[in-house]
Protein backbone atom coordinates (compact mmCIF):
# COMPACT_ATOMS: atom_id res chain seq x y z
CA UNK A 1 0.00 0.00 0.00
CA UNK A 2 1.46 3.49 -1.01
CA UNK A 3 2.23 5.63 1.53
CA UNK A 4 -0.08 8.69 1.58
CA UNK A 5 1.99 11.06 4.23
CA UNK A 6 5.66 11.64 3.37
CA UNK A 7 8.08 14.11 2.15
CA UNK A 8 9.04 14.59 -1.58
CA UNK A 9 12.23 16.86 -3.33
CA UNK A 10 12.67 17.38 -7.51
CA UNK A 11 14.87 19.76 -8.44
CA UNK A 12 14.91 21.96 -11.78
CA UNK A 13 18.26 23.14 -13.67
CA UNK A 14 17.80 26.55 -15.53
CA UNK A 15 18.03 27.09 -19.57
CA UNK A 16 21.91 28.01 -18.86
CA UNK A 17 23.05 24.95 -16.96
CA UNK A 18 25.35 23.27 -19.49
CA UNK A 19 23.53 20.74 -20.47
CA UNK A 20 20.21 22.16 -20.92
CA UNK A 21 22.67 24.50 -22.94
CA UNK A 22 23.72 20.82 -24.71
CA UNK A 23 20.14 20.08 -25.11
CA UNK A 24 19.13 23.54 -26.08
CA UNK A 25 21.62 23.25 -29.71
CA UNK A 26 20.37 19.67 -30.12
CA UNK A 27 17.19 20.52 -30.44
CA UNK A 28 18.21 23.43 -32.36
CA UNK A 29 19.33 20.90 -34.90
CA UNK A 30 16.21 19.02 -35.03
CA UNK A 31 14.21 21.85 -35.75
CA UNK A 32 16.56 23.34 -38.32
CA UNK A 33 16.00 20.21 -40.23
CA UNK A 34 12.27 19.91 -39.57
CA UNK A 35 11.68 23.53 -40.91
CA UNK A 36 13.22 22.26 -44.26
CA UNK A 37 11.81 18.29 -44.17
CA UNK A 38 9.26 17.36 -42.02
CA UNK A 39 10.63 13.88 -42.57
CA UNK A 40 13.80 14.07 -41.64
CA UNK A 41 15.64 12.65 -39.58
CA UNK A 42 18.12 13.57 -36.51
CA UNK A 43 19.91 12.47 -33.76
CA UNK A 44 22.74 15.12 -32.42
CA UNK A 45 24.63 15.11 -29.47
CA UNK A 46 26.21 18.69 -28.16
CA UNK A 47 29.02 18.85 -26.18
CA UNK A 48 29.58 22.05 -24.50
CA UNK A 49 33.03 23.27 -22.42
CA UNK A 50 34.89 26.27 -22.44
CA UNK A 51 34.34 28.53 -25.18
CA UNK A 52 33.95 25.30 -27.38
CA UNK A 53 30.82 23.72 -28.79
CA UNK A 54 30.95 20.33 -30.58
CA UNK A 55 28.22 18.38 -32.16
CA UNK A 56 28.04 14.69 -33.05
CA UNK A 57 25.46 12.56 -34.69
CA UNK A 58 23.63 11.05 -37.47
CA UNK A 59 21.41 12.90 -39.52
CA UNK A 60 18.99 12.35 -42.87
CA UNK A 61 17.00 14.99 -45.28
CA UNK A 62 15.45 13.42 -47.64
CA UNK A 63 12.30 14.79 -49.68
CA UNK A 64 9.97 12.13 -51.35
CA UNK A 65 10.80 11.64 -55.27
CA UNK A 66 13.96 12.91 -54.79
CA UNK A 67 17.44 11.17 -56.02
CA UNK A 68 20.05 9.86 -53.65
CA UNK A 69 22.21 12.32 -54.73
CA UNK A 70 19.93 15.79 -54.54
CA UNK A 71 18.86 14.00 -50.91
CA UNK A 72 22.44 13.84 -49.93
CA UNK A 73 23.11 17.66 -50.89
CA UNK A 74 20.15 18.99 -49.00
CA UNK A 75 21.43 17.26 -45.26
CA UNK A 76 24.72 18.87 -46.48
CA UNK A 77 23.15 22.53 -46.72
CA UNK A 78 21.20 21.65 -43.75
CA UNK A 79 24.41 21.06 -41.89
CA UNK A 80 26.09 23.91 -43.52
CA UNK A 81 23.44 26.26 -42.22
CA UNK A 82 24.05 25.04 -38.64
CA UNK A 83 26.44 27.43 -37.06
CA UNK A 84 24.73 30.80 -36.61
CA UNK A 85 21.66 28.94 -35.65
CA UNK A 86 23.47 27.64 -32.70
CA UNK A 87 25.22 30.73 -31.79
CA UNK A 88 22.14 32.25 -32.00
CA UNK A 89 20.70 29.52 -29.27
CA UNK A 90 23.42 30.29 -27.14
CA UNK A 91 23.07 34.46 -27.57
CA UNK A 92 19.64 33.97 -26.65
CA UNK A 93 20.38 31.81 -23.50
CA UNK A 94 22.04 35.18 -22.49
CA UNK A 95 26.00 33.48 -22.76
CA UNK A 96 28.12 36.90 -23.03
CA UNK A 97 31.28 35.72 -20.53
CA UNK A 98 34.68 35.44 -21.34
CA UNK A 99 34.59 31.53 -20.48
CA UNK A 100 31.57 31.17 -22.84
CA UNK A 101 30.55 33.07 -25.28
CA UNK A 102 27.74 32.66 -28.37
CA UNK A 103 30.34 34.54 -30.82
CA UNK A 104 33.73 33.46 -29.72
CA UNK A 105 32.86 30.33 -28.89
CA UNK A 106 34.98 27.97 -31.38
CA UNK A 107 32.61 25.79 -33.14
CA UNK A 108 32.84 21.90 -34.87
CA UNK A 109 30.14 19.94 -36.40
CA UNK A 110 30.64 16.00 -36.91
CA UNK A 111 26.83 14.99 -37.94
CA UNK A 112 27.23 12.43 -40.60
CA UNK A 113 24.52 10.56 -42.56
CA UNK A 114 22.39 8.36 -40.31
CA UNK A 115 23.15 4.46 -40.83
CA UNK A 116 21.03 2.65 -43.41
CA UNK A 117 20.71 0.02 -41.54
CA UNK A 118 18.92 2.23 -39.17
CA UNK A 119 16.86 3.78 -41.33
CA UNK A 120 15.51 0.40 -42.98
CA UNK A 121 13.99 -0.29 -40.41
CA UNK A 122 12.39 2.89 -39.07
CA UNK A 123 11.33 3.40 -42.71
CA UNK A 124 7.76 2.54 -43.70
CA UNK A 125 7.46 0.74 -47.41
CA UNK A 126 4.93 -1.08 -49.35
CA UNK A 127 5.35 -4.26 -47.18
CA UNK A 128 5.51 -2.76 -43.69
CA UNK A 129 4.58 0.33 -41.40
CA UNK A 130 7.18 2.45 -40.05
CA UNK A 131 8.67 0.42 -37.43
CA UNK A 132 10.47 2.36 -33.99
CA UNK A 133 13.84 3.94 -34.08
CA UNK A 134 15.28 1.97 -31.39
CA UNK A 135 13.92 -1.01 -28.61
CA UNK A 136 12.99 0.66 -25.18
CA UNK A 137 10.80 1.49 -22.95
CA UNK A 138 8.81 5.12 -22.19
CA UNK A 139 6.68 6.29 -19.12
CA UNK A 140 4.21 9.20 -18.95
CA UNK A 141 2.65 10.33 -15.96
CA UNK A 142 -0.03 12.93 -14.74
CA UNK A 143 -1.86 13.39 -10.80
CA UNK A 144 -3.94 16.29 -9.81
CA UNK A 145 -1.56 18.39 -7.26
CA UNK A 146 -1.41 21.33 -9.44
CA UNK A 147 -3.10 22.59 -12.27
CA UNK A 148 -0.77 21.56 -14.95
CA UNK A 149 -1.60 17.92 -13.70
CA UNK A 150 2.49 17.46 -12.51
CA UNK A 151 4.12 16.32 -9.42
CA UNK A 152 4.12 20.32 -7.01
CA UNK A 153 8.05 19.59 -6.31
CA UNK A 154 8.91 19.89 -9.62
CA UNK A 155 6.26 22.14 -10.56
CA UNK A 156 7.57 24.63 -8.26
CA UNK A 157 11.06 24.10 -8.95
CA UNK A 158 10.89 24.89 -12.38
CA UNK A 159 8.48 27.95 -11.93
CA UNK A 160 11.52 29.37 -9.79
CA UNK A 161 14.17 29.58 -12.18
CA UNK A 162 11.67 30.52 -15.37
CA UNK A 163 10.85 33.94 -12.57
CA UNK A 164 14.58 34.18 -12.15
CA UNK A 165 15.20 33.92 -16.14
CA UNK A 166 12.24 36.56 -16.81
CA UNK A 167 13.63 39.09 -14.56
CA UNK A 168 17.08 38.14 -15.96
CA UNK A 169 16.19 38.74 -19.49
CA UNK A 170 14.16 41.90 -18.61
CA UNK A 171 17.11 43.74 -17.14
CA UNK A 172 14.91 44.01 -13.55
CA UNK A 173 17.71 41.50 -12.05
CA UNK A 174 20.75 42.34 -13.85
CA UNK A 175 22.90 40.59 -11.05
CA UNK A 176 21.75 37.22 -12.16
CA UNK A 177 23.77 35.06 -15.01
CA UNK A 178 21.97 32.33 -16.94
CA UNK A 179 23.01 29.41 -14.60
CA UNK A 180 21.05 28.03 -12.31
CA UNK A 181 19.61 25.11 -9.90
CA UNK A 182 16.81 24.88 -7.74
CA UNK A 183 15.10 22.18 -5.18
CA UNK A 184 11.92 21.99 -3.55
CA UNK A 185 11.05 19.73 -0.86
CA UNK A 186 7.37 19.55 0.39
CA UNK A 187 5.25 17.52 3.35
CA UNK A 188 2.70 15.67 1.71
CA UNK A 189 -0.46 14.73 4.11
CA UNK A 190 -2.96 12.05 2.92
CA UNK A 191 -1.06 12.83 -0.41
CA UNK A 192 -1.98 16.26 -1.10
CA UNK A 193 0.97 18.66 -0.67
CA UNK A 194 0.66 21.18 2.67
CA UNK A 195 3.92 22.65 3.34
CA UNK A 196 7.18 23.14 1.89
CA UNK A 197 9.97 22.34 4.12
CA UNK A 198 13.08 23.32 2.20
CA UNK A 199 13.98 25.86 -1.20
CA UNK A 200 17.24 25.58 -2.33
CA UNK A 201 18.84 28.13 -5.50
CA UNK A 202 22.31 28.16 -7.05
CA UNK A 203 22.54 31.13 -9.12
CA UNK A 204 25.26 32.36 -11.08
CA UNK A 205 25.99 35.69 -10.43
CA UNK A 206 27.78 38.78 -11.26
CA UNK A 207 30.37 39.92 -9.24
CA UNK A 208 28.45 43.28 -7.78
CA UNK A 209 25.18 44.31 -6.70
CA UNK A 210 24.82 47.74 -7.38
CA UNK A 211 27.74 48.97 -5.44
CA UNK A 212 28.06 46.13 -3.18
CA UNK A 213 29.81 42.75 -3.43
CA UNK A 214 27.09 40.11 -4.15
CA UNK A 215 26.93 38.10 -1.04
CA UNK A 216 24.91 35.15 -0.67
CA UNK A 217 22.80 36.99 2.17
CA UNK A 218 22.26 40.11 -0.14
CA UNK A 219 21.83 37.58 -3.45
CA UNK A 220 19.40 36.17 -0.94
CA UNK A 221 17.48 39.13 -0.12
CA UNK A 222 17.05 39.92 -3.86
CA UNK A 223 16.19 35.95 -4.60
CA UNK A 224 13.55 35.30 -1.90
CA UNK A 225 10.77 37.89 -2.94
CA UNK A 226 10.94 36.73 -6.57
CA UNK A 227 10.57 33.06 -5.29
CA UNK A 228 7.54 33.51 -3.19
CA UNK A 229 5.74 35.28 -6.00
CA UNK A 230 5.84 32.13 -7.56
CA UNK A 231 4.46 29.72 -5.16
CA UNK A 232 1.09 29.34 -3.87
CA UNK A 233 -0.36 31.19 -0.79
CA UNK A 234 0.06 29.07 2.60
CA UNK A 235 3.30 26.68 1.18
CA UNK A 236 5.83 28.81 2.37
CA UNK A 237 5.93 28.78 6.47
CA UNK A 238 7.63 29.89 9.06
CA UNK A 239 9.52 26.43 9.13
CA UNK A 240 10.58 26.80 5.70
CA UNK A 241 14.82 26.69 5.08
CA UNK A 242 15.63 28.91 2.41
CA UNK A 243 19.57 27.48 0.98
CA UNK A 244 20.29 30.44 -1.62
CA UNK A 245 23.93 29.76 -3.22
CA UNK A 246 24.54 27.96 0.00
CA UNK A 247 28.23 26.78 -1.22
CA UNK A 248 28.78 30.67 -1.36
CA UNK A 249 30.12 32.89 -4.35
CA UNK A 250 28.83 31.23 -8.05
CA UNK A 251 30.41 33.43 -10.47
CA UNK A 252 31.94 31.17 -12.89
CA UNK A 253 29.01 28.75 -14.33
CA UNK A 254 27.93 27.59 -17.07
CA UNK A 255 30.32 25.55 -19.69
CA UNK A 256 33.00 27.34 -18.64
CA UNK A 257 32.46 25.91 -15.01
CA UNK A 258 31.63 22.65 -16.22
CA UNK A 259 31.35 20.68 -19.46
CA UNK A 260 27.47 19.69 -20.79
CA UNK A 261 26.03 17.06 -22.33
CA UNK A 262 22.55 16.43 -24.43
CA UNK A 263 20.23 14.27 -22.47
CA UNK A 264 21.77 14.46 -18.89
CA UNK A 265 18.77 15.26 -17.10
CA UNK A 266 16.05 13.36 -17.93
CA UNK A 267 14.54 13.70 -14.63
CA UNK A 268 14.15 17.47 -14.72
CA UNK A 269 12.79 17.30 -18.18
CA UNK A 270 10.04 14.71 -17.31
CA UNK A 271 8.62 14.58 -13.62
CA UNK A 272 11.18 15.54 -11.13
CA UNK A 273 11.17 11.42 -9.85
CA UNK A 274 7.38 11.13 -9.06
CA UNK A 275 7.22 8.52 -11.89
CA UNK A 276 9.35 5.66 -13.34
CA UNK A 277 12.10 6.83 -16.36
CA UNK A 278 12.97 4.76 -19.39
CA UNK A 279 16.27 6.01 -19.29
CA UNK A 280 15.72 7.28 -22.84
CA UNK A 281 16.19 11.23 -23.04
CA UNK A 282 14.30 13.79 -25.69
CA UNK A 283 16.59 16.37 -27.08
CA UNK A 284 17.93 16.19 -29.84
CA UNK A 285 16.05 13.20 -31.61
CA UNK A 286 13.49 13.38 -34.63
CA UNK A 287 9.90 12.20 -33.44
CA UNK A 288 10.77 8.93 -35.40
CA UNK A 289 12.46 8.26 -32.06
CA UNK A 290 9.93 6.72 -29.94
CA UNK A 291 12.26 7.96 -26.73
CA UNK A 292 10.76 10.90 -27.40
CA UNK A 293 7.09 10.78 -29.19
CA UNK A 294 6.29 7.55 -27.21
CA UNK A 295 7.05 9.30 -24.36
CA UNK A 296 5.08 12.33 -25.12
CA UNK A 297 2.16 10.16 -26.05
CA UNK A 298 1.96 8.57 -22.52
CA UNK A 299 2.07 11.71 -20.72
CA UNK A 300 -0.92 12.91 -23.16
CA UNK A 301 -2.53 9.88 -22.52
CA UNK A 302 -1.66 9.75 -18.34
CA UNK A 303 -3.07 13.91 -18.40
CA UNK A 304 -6.64 12.81 -19.96
CA UNK A 305 -6.89 10.37 -17.52
CA UNK A 306 -6.47 12.67 -14.57
CA UNK A 307 -8.03 15.89 -16.34
CA UNK A 308 -11.33 13.14 -17.25
CA UNK A 309 -11.29 12.84 -12.86
CA UNK A 310 -10.73 8.91 -13.85
CA UNK A 311 -7.93 9.05 -11.08
CA UNK A 312 -5.88 11.11 -9.32
CA UNK A 313 -2.32 10.06 -10.55
CA UNK A 314 -1.81 7.70 -13.35
CA UNK A 315 1.69 6.25 -15.19
CA UNK A 316 1.80 4.63 -18.16
CA UNK A 317 4.19 2.35 -19.70
CA UNK A 318 4.59 1.49 -23.11
CA UNK A 319 7.71 -0.81 -24.84
CA UNK A 320 8.88 -1.19 -28.27
CA UNK A 321 11.22 -3.43 -30.77
CA UNK A 322 13.16 -1.91 -33.23
CA UNK A 323 12.02 -1.94 -36.82
CA UNK A 324 8.32 -2.81 -35.21
CA UNK A 325 5.69 -0.72 -35.31
CA UNK A 326 3.11 -2.32 -32.85
CA UNK A 327 3.89 -1.68 -29.12
CA UNK A 328 5.02 -4.81 -27.40
CA UNK A 329 3.55 -3.89 -24.03
CA UNK A 330 0.45 -0.93 -22.82
CA UNK A 331 0.66 -1.00 -19.24
CA UNK A 332 -1.55 1.35 -16.66
CA UNK A 333 -0.70 1.81 -13.01
CA UNK A 334 -3.65 4.41 -11.32
CA UNK A 335 -1.93 3.84 -8.04
CA UNK A 336 -5.11 2.87 -5.99
CA UNK A 337 -7.04 6.41 -7.11
CA UNK A 338 -8.79 4.82 -9.80
CA UNK A 339 -12.47 4.76 -10.62
CA UNK A 340 -12.54 2.71 -13.34
CA UNK A 341 -10.40 -0.35 -14.24
CA UNK A 342 -6.95 -0.24 -15.26
CA UNK A 343 -7.02 -3.38 -17.64
CA UNK A 344 -10.37 -1.11 -19.35
CA UNK A 345 -7.95 1.62 -19.77
CA UNK A 346 -5.21 -0.68 -21.02
CA UNK A 347 -7.11 -1.73 -23.77
CA UNK A 348 -9.21 1.62 -24.84
CA UNK A 349 -6.07 4.40 -24.63
CA UNK A 350 -3.91 3.54 -27.48
CA UNK A 351 -6.94 2.94 -29.79
CA UNK A 352 -7.72 6.46 -28.88
CA UNK A 353 -4.04 7.50 -30.55
CA UNK A 354 -4.37 4.93 -33.62
CA UNK A 355 -3.09 1.38 -31.94
CA UNK A 356 0.24 3.97 -30.40
CA UNK A 357 2.18 2.89 -33.50
CA UNK A 358 5.42 5.45 -33.73
CA UNK A 359 3.68 6.95 -37.05
CA UNK A 360 0.13 7.30 -35.77
CA UNK A 361 1.74 9.03 -32.56
CA UNK A 362 3.22 11.45 -34.63
CA UNK A 363 0.29 12.61 -36.99
CA UNK A 364 -1.97 12.53 -34.08
CA UNK A 365 0.32 14.98 -31.37
CA UNK A 366 1.45 16.64 -35.21
CA UNK A 367 4.96 15.87 -34.47
CA UNK A 368 6.39 16.58 -37.32
CA UNK A 369 7.47 20.41 -36.67
CA UNK A 370 9.82 22.75 -35.83
CA UNK A 371 8.55 22.53 -32.16
CA UNK A 372 11.34 21.42 -29.85
CA UNK A 373 14.28 24.17 -28.90
CA UNK A 374 11.09 25.84 -26.71
CA UNK A 375 11.13 22.04 -25.03
CA UNK A 376 14.65 22.13 -23.90
CA UNK A 377 14.92 23.76 -20.97
CA UNK A 378 11.81 23.58 -17.96
CA UNK A 379 10.24 20.64 -18.81
CA UNK A 380 8.55 19.07 -21.59
CA UNK A 381 5.56 18.51 -19.61
CA UNK A 382 3.53 20.79 -17.71
CA UNK A 383 3.56 23.48 -20.44
CA UNK A 384 0.68 24.95 -22.29
CA UNK A 385 0.21 24.16 -25.57
CA UNK A 386 1.07 26.80 -28.00
CA UNK A 387 -0.44 28.08 -31.25
CA UNK A 388 2.93 26.97 -33.24
CA UNK A 389 1.97 23.15 -32.28
CA UNK A 390 4.26 22.92 -29.66
CA UNK A 391 3.44 21.27 -26.48
CA UNK A 392 0.70 19.51 -28.28
CA UNK A 393 1.31 16.60 -26.14
CA UNK A 394 -0.13 18.99 -23.00
CA UNK A 395 -3.54 19.07 -24.57
CA UNK A 396 -6.61 17.10 -22.69
CA UNK A 397 -8.67 16.67 -25.71
CA UNK A 398 -9.84 13.57 -25.14
CA UNK A 399 -10.61 13.65 -21.28
CA UNK A 400 -14.68 13.95 -22.55
CA UNK A 401 -14.28 11.09 -24.58
CA UNK A 402 -12.64 8.83 -22.49
CA UNK A 403 -15.15 9.55 -20.04
CA UNK A 404 -17.80 8.43 -21.81
CA UNK A 405 -16.51 5.97 -23.17
CA UNK A 406 -15.46 4.47 -19.51
CA UNK A 407 -19.08 5.36 -17.96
Amino acid sequence: MSRSSYIFTSESVSEGHPDKVADRISDTVVDAFLSVEPQARVACETLVTTNRIVLAGEVRAGKPGASKAENKALTKEIVRSLEPKVRAAIKDIGYEQKGFHWNKAKYACHLHEQSAHIAQGVDASDKKDEGAGDQGIMFGYACDETESLMPATLQYSHDILKKLAEVRHSGECSVLEPDAKSQVTVRYEDGRPVEILQIVVSTQHKKRLGLHMATPKRLEAVIKPYVESVIPTGLITKKTKWHINPTGRFEIGGPDGDAGLTGRKIIVDTYGGASPHGGGAFSGKDPTKVDRSAAYACRYLAKNVVAAGLARKCTIQISYAIGVANPLSFYVDLHGTGEVDPAKLELLLPEMIGGATPRAIREHLQLNRPIYARTAAYGHFGRQPDNEGGFSWEKTDLAAELKAAVA
